[in-house]
């Protein structure tokens, strides 16, 4: 299959593939998504194959307004209506509770929930209205990849694999969805993301976070909460603080390894005296540090020789603990120490 590369003004074009049964990876302000027709169980299938996705893992219903989502599920709270207003178009995800048999177990993962989310990009609101039905759209990427974040990514990972995608540029926020589940008694944050469980409370009041490893038995409401996810080829040491920087760079070059350094420009300015190859700039603040991490690992992924990548951690507030939930997954929560 030749994979072929839309420009946002070849919206009907990507939709007749997707009412075709086709996978069109499509732009959102987050990530790069991989779009099928959610009522089409044998396309959304395909999403699966095509990414390498465990099956029980569920995917994301991107719809094009709130109605859309009132279509599908039993009932649509007071909370989700304030919430929805207040955050939509944009990058929150609500898990609701569904109507009999709304979805397919292929969509659901088997569960009688299903998480929903109206993404803040123009040109997918037109396609998911060019289509008529609403699309899952997990990310664009082979599964426990790094998610991309730039047509480009999606297409070394997918290429051949999937009938198109639409480049829209550079994803502004790079980090996916917060996923917040609406369908049980306490409202409770099951992703993090630029949608801070701060901002959350705002609205509607007290929520809780539950961002933990789901056992093998178990199955996730919420993509991320239980495989392997956004690990490149070499190994991912969390810097800590800025001030131990120096002391890991030193270390990595006795190991006599080809390491990497993703960090602030700060950070790449102060160590410039310590000897390193490789590195990759997060810019200089937490904002653009969370839009280009994805992008960094990705960069050291296409350096095969590069076996150890020294990470910036940021401190766990407000966009903070979005930005390290994935370091640390990536890194299968490893730190440098002084002790390494």
């Amino acid at each position: 299959m030749e994979t072929k590369i839309f420009s946002p003004e070849q919206i009907k074009a990507a939709a007749i593939d997707l009412a075709a049964g086709e996978l069109v990876a499509f732009p959102t302000e987050t990530v790069y998504g991989l779009g099928a027709d959610a009522t089409n169980e044998l396309a959304v299938k395909k999403v699966y194959a095509a990414k390498g996705r465990p099956s029980d893992n569920p995917l994301i219903v991107h719809v094009a307004d709130v109605a859309t989502v009132k279509k599908y599920v039993a009932a649509f709270p007071e909370k989700a209506q304030k919430l929805t207003a207040a955050f939509w178009p944009g990058s929150l995800t609500l898990i609701l509770n569904l109507k009999p048999n709304a979805f397919s177990k292929t969509v659901t993962g088997g569960l009688t929930t299903a998480a929903f989310r109206n993404p803040k990009n123009q040109v997918t609101l037109d396609l998911i209205r060019a289509l008529g039905r609403p699309i899952v759209g997990p990310s664009a990427n082979t599964s426990g990849k790094p998610s991309p974040t730039t047509a480009q990514h999606v297409n070394h990972d997918l290429n051949g694999k999937i009938a198109g995608i639409i480049d829209d540029g550079p994803t502004g926020v790079g980090l996916e969805s917060t996923v917040l589940d609406l369908s049980g008694t306490t409202p409770t944050i099951l992703r993090p993301g630029a949608v801070t469980k701060e901002a959350i409370e705002q609205v509607i009041g007290s929520i809780e976070n539950n961002h933990h490893h789901v056992t093998a038995e178990e199955i996730p409401k919420a993509p991320g909460m239980k495989y392997k996810h956004y690990a490149p080829n070499a190994q991912v040491l969390v810097v800590k603080e800025p001030s131990e920087f120096r002391a890991a760079i030193a270390w990595a070059a006795k190991q006599e390894l080809p390491f990497g350094v993703l960090a602030t420009d700060d950070i790449l300015g102060q160590s410039s005296d310590v000897r390193f190859k490789y590195q990759f700039s997060l810019g200089d603040s937490l904002t653009t540090a969370s839009q280009h991490l994805f992008d960094g690992l990705r960069y050291f992924d296409l350096l095969p020789e590069v076996k150890l990548i020294l990470a910036q951690g940021f401190s766990k507030e407000g966009l903070g603990v979005a930005y390290m939930n994935r370091l640390e997954k990536s890194a299968g929560q490893q730190y440098f120490t002084e002790t390494n």
